[in-house]
């Protein structure tokens, strides 16, 4: 299941109280699941893995945020730990917010409020739609929606986005597929002229791309 949801029209790193700006490598792990909550995180670059460990020790991916999203929101709740782990996929930019800032500038600033729960309505109704794509469409579907979230196209971008550092291992934990298939179907959106490899690695997404959802 892969969300990268999107933001609510508020540019919120202006209004978030005190943050804390922190930058995580690849892999580098954010929060861990039962560490004590305490704050509120927002993604300004990167791609967040959120997962879960259960009981019997088998783990789950979640879900996946990109730029704009919030995550570890519970601390708000009054949750005292979090449920998940979260890992930075990519070079990863958060700003962390204290449980007590949040709460503070939520209730004192009602447009800030309406906006942050009109987000919340969004991200649960991407991840509804992600269930949805999981359930019923092909693996290669699921990689071509996958990367156009990426490339941020669902919130209006124009222009081609290029990605460093994301893996065709990462995409298959993504799209919940295996790396193989992943190569293949990137290989055939390379051929089509739906993506491009630079020089350097980087990988360029162009909305051409969208047409593989309409087939």
């Amino acid at each position: 299941m892969s969300s990268i949801a999107g933001k609510s029209g508020i540019d919120f790193p202006a209004v978030l109280p005190s943050a804390r700006t922190i930058e995580y490598p690849p892999n580098g792990t954010i929060f861990s699941q039962e560490e004590r909550c305490t704050d509120v995180h927002y993604i300004k670059t990167g791609v967040v893995k959120l997962m879960l460990v259960s009981r019997r020790g088998r783990s789950g991916i979640l879900g996946f945020l990109g730029p704009g999203d919030f995550f570890g929101e519970g601390c708000i709740s009054g949750r005292a730990s979090y449920l998940t782990t979260a890992v930075a996929l990519v070079p990863t930019t958060v700003n962390v917010v204290k449980q007590e800032q949040m709460i503070e500038i939520l209730e004192k600033e009602p447009a800030v409020c309406a906006r942050f729960i009109k987000y919340l309505l969004a991200r649960n109704h991407r991840i509804e739609e992600d269930l949805i794509d999981h359930l019923f469409n092909s693996c290669e579907r699921r990689l071509a929606r996958t990367l156009l979230l990426l490339a941020q196209y669902d919130k209006g971008s124009t222009e081609a986005l290029v990605l460093s550092r994301i893996t065709h291992d990462t995409l298959a934990d993504m799209v919940g597929g295996t790396r193989s298939r992943v190569s293949v179907f990137m290989n055939k959106f390379r051929k089509r002229g739906f993506i491009h490899y630079t020089r350097t690695g980087e990988l360029k997404i162009y909305r051409s791309l969208s047409t593989v959802l309409e087939e």
